[in-house]
């Protein structure tokens, strides 16, 4: 079992940055591939980005081409989403997760064993 907690959500202007991390415990983060997903009041949970047990496979959905990055350091036990360009609707909880599937990696959240507890992300105009 993997423990996951995140960090570096908070207030941000529109059109600012932020670093999501994802420090897990228990067991190395490398068994697992990891993913990032978001939920905004009233909405359902979404994917946003997803990295392979490598790193080197990563895929994203349209919402964060081309703005978001996921990345990892197995050694450090952290997974990362770098967040540029953001929008007022990106304000979400955003929440990291560990895969325990066969697959590389999986956009959807119910293949996702291990959640963490959710970090504020809040955009203004």
């Amino acid at each position: 079992q993997v423990q996951l907690v995140e960090s570096g959500g908070g207030l941000v202007q529109a059109g600012g940055s932020l670093r999501l991390s994802c420090r897990a415990s228990g067991r190395t983060v490398s068994n697992y591939a990891m993913g990032w997903f978001r939920q905004a009041p009233g909405k359902e949970r979404e994917f946003v980005a997803a990295i392979s047990r490598s790193g080197g496979t990563t895929i994203y959905a349209d919402l964060a081409k081309g703005r978001f990055t996921i990345s990892r350091d197995n050694a450090k036990n952290t997974v990362y989403l770098e967040m540029n360009s953001l929008k007022p609707e990106d304000t979400a909880v955003y929440y990291c997760a560990a895969y325990t599937g066969s697959r590389v990696v999986s956009t959807t959240p119910s293949t996702y064993a291990y959640w963490g507890q959710g970090t504020q992300v809040t955009v203004s105009s």
